[in-house]
C-alpha cells in the first residue's frame, strides 16, 4: 500500500489544527512528526505538548519520528502523547531491540530509520522486527533541502533485503521529495512518502492530492 505522510515541520503552526485536517481530508493516511533534541540533530523541533494538542485535531495515524539521543527515555511519554507510531534511529540507541520491544510492549508500531552516510547492512537484524524502515534521503535536522541523489540506489538495496527476507515492513523515505521526483522515489521502492515544504507551500489539500495521483500512478 502507498502511502502519503504530510511532515508538521513544514505547517503553518498558527493554523496546525486546521492544517492537519485538510491533509487527511484531502486523502493523507499518515501524518509525519518530527521530534529534534538539538544534539543528534542540530535544531530542536516539536515535543510531547505539541503532540498531545495535535492529536485532539483528528484521528489520523501520527508517524512519529524521533530524532534524539537514547531514545528509550521517551518512548512512553511519545506514546502518550498521541503516536500511532514510533521510529526510532538506529545510530542513537544503545541497545535497537530494546527500543523496539518497548515500542511493541505499549501497542505502537515500531520504525527504525538510518542518516544517508549509514551502511543499509545495519538495518537487516531488524527487517523483521519492524513495522517501517525509514531511510533519511537528505541529513536530518532541516526542512527544505534537495534529495540526495545516491539515496534512489539506497531504497533499491532496502527494498531487495526486504523482499529477500520476506518482511512485510513498510518502506518509508524523508527528504527532499517533490512532486518532480516522487514517481522516481515510489518506483525505486518505497511505499510510504514523507513531504513537507512541497505539501505545505500553497494549498496543501490541493498538493496531497497531486501527490497522491502521482504516488498510486507510478
Amino acid at each position: 500500500m502507498r502511502i502519503l505522510s504530510p511532515s508538521i515541520l513544514s505547517a503553518d503552526f498558527k493554523n496546525l489544527g486546521q492544517q492537519i485536517v485538510d491533509v487527511k481530508e484531502a486523502g493523507a493516511e499518515y501524518l509525519h512528526v518530527d521530534v529534534m533534541d538539538g544534539v543528534f540533530v542540530k535544531s530542536i523541533s516539536l515535543g510531547m505538548p505539541v503532540i498531545k494538542s495535535a492529536r485532539s485535531a483528528c484521528d489520523i495515524f501520527f508517524d512519529v519520528h524521533l530524532m534524539i539521543v537514547d531514545p528509550i527515555r521517551y518512548i512512553e511519554e511519545i506514546a502518550a502523547s498521541g503516536a500511532d507510531g514510533i521510529t526510532f534511529h538506529l545510530e542513537a540507541a544503545e541497545d535497537p531491540m530494546a527500543v523496539i520491544d518497548k515500542i511493541h510492549s505499549l501497542g505502537k508500531h515500531a520504525g527504525i530509520s538510518i542518516k544517508p552516510g549509514t551502511d543499509v547492512s545495519t538495518l537487516k537484524p531488524y527487517l523483521d522486527k519492524v513495522e517501517m524502515i525509514l531511510l533519511m534521503t537528505v541529513e536530518p535536522g532541516f526542512g527544505g533541502q534537495k534529495l540526495i541523489p545516491e539515496s534512489f540506489d539506497r531504497i533499491k538495496a532496502v527494498r531487495k533485503m526486504l523482499e529477500d527476507t520476506g518482511s512485510s515492513a513498510d518502506l518509508e523515505v524523508d527528504g527532499g521529495i517533490k512532486k518532480e521526483n516522487v514517481q522516481d522515489i515510489v518506483k525505486a521502492g518505497a511505499n510510504v512518502i514523507v513531504a513537507g515544504s512541497a505539501i505545505y507551500a500553497g494549498d496543501a489539500a490541493a498538493n496531497v492530492k497531486d501527490f497522491l495521483s502521482l504516488i498510486n500512478n507510478a
